[in-house]
């Protein structure tokens, strides 16, 4: 909560497995993808929430 991330979860094992090590950084894939000529950058977005289920 210190963070700003609340979370609501029916079961411990549910959040569990949301490991945030799991997941690169998105600003060294968009970097990657960019300059291997892939993509090309047109926006930042933020999130607003996130929902699993």
């Amino acid at each position: 909560e210190h963070r700003g991330i609340y979370v609501r979860t029916a079961s411990w094992s549910g959040l569990a497995e949301e490991a945030g090590a799991a997941y690169k950084n998105i600003d060294e894939v968009v970097e990657a993808t960019e300059e291997a000529g892939i993509s090309k950058r047109v926006a930042r977005l933020v999130p607003v929430g996130n929902v699993k289920g």
